[in-house]
């Protein structure tokens, strides 16, 4: 060890003396293995650990029904240790409307890259949230159909890069982007409707807080509750890996502010633009 303004550090241009150890396993109760074959840098893992954390805090795991679309994510679905069930491209919501409503008493969410949803389903999320079905709706947004090769979804922002389209997205050639919660947050059925990011330390605890809310609002039994998580897919925005957090800022993170849009329920202090920090 070695002394620096009085603080011990350590020094790494040699093996330690004493062999470093595990000090324990932070893997969350509710994923089984925390390994995944995701690539490096991707937000979405960052995303799935916040949402099993919240279940696993209010003690829902026996109550829990995961509804997974088709992407890069899917994958991830095996690691859960809750209820999960795989939909059809874009057609998530319906079936955890269908589950819901069968069984009311589950707490029911779906996961849904912006691809799945927003290209392949759009009708579906948009009309649960219209009849104000009581289900979460998780998005993983990073503005790429990373599964498929990388090319631009209906969210890819502005300037976004993808894998094949390097010169970024502009409006004369490819329209303009959807931005679904802003969608979603005004229509009477959604009872709340939240946009966060995992790219720093703190936009993880902001969303972790936004998907506790949306769960206690399904809880409350008033309406259709939204979470969009913005991810980082450096592979698909062909970008370094350690640059895909300042990315993320720079494109879709400006075009999609994070906050609260929406929130009726009971408790909040404003039916809109609430920002939880």
């Amino acid at each position: 060890m070695l002394e620096f303004e009085n603080r011990r550090i350590v020094d790494t241009s040699r093996p330690p003396e004493v062999p470093v150890k595990l000090v324990d396993d932070f893997t969350p109760e509710l994923i089984d293995v925390g390994a995944h074959h995701l690539c490096p840098g991707c937000g979405e893992p960052i995303a799935m650990r916040l949402v099993m954390e919240v279940l696993a805090e209010q003690e829902l795991k026996n109550r829990a029904l995961a509804v997974f679309g088709i992407g890069c994510y899917t994958a991830f679905s095996n690691n859960l240790d809750c209820e999960v069930v795989q939909a059809l491209h874009g057609r998530a919501p319906s079936v955890a409307t269908g589950a819901k409503r069968a069984d009311p008493n589950l707490v029911t969410f779906t996961v849904q890259g912006d691809g799945d949803m927003v290209n392949e389903g759009l009708q579906e999320v948009l009309h649960a949230a219209a009849r104000g079905e009581q289900i979460t709706c998780v998005l993983l947004n990073n503005g790429v159909f990373g599964e498929t090769g990388g090319h631009m979804t209906a969210t890819t922002t502005i300037g976004q890069r993808t894998k094949n389209t390097l010169e970024g997205r502009n409006t004369d050639d490819h329209g303009h982007p959807i931005r679904i919660a802003s969608l979603i947050a005004e229509l009477e059925g959604a009872a709340f409707v939240a946009r966060g990011a995992v790219n720093n330390a703190g936009n993880v605890a902001r969303t972790k807080r936004m998907v506790e809310r949306a769960i206690e609002v399904q809880l409350l039994g008033i309406g259709f509750t939204f979470v969009e998580i913005l991810t980082m897919c450096p592979t698909g925005w062909f970008v370094e890996t350690e640059e895909a957090p300042a990315y993320l800022d720079d494109t879709i993170g400006v075009a999609n502010s994070p906050g609260v849009l929406r929130d009726i329920a009971p408790d909040s202090q404003s039916s809109s633009s609430t920002t939880i920090s």
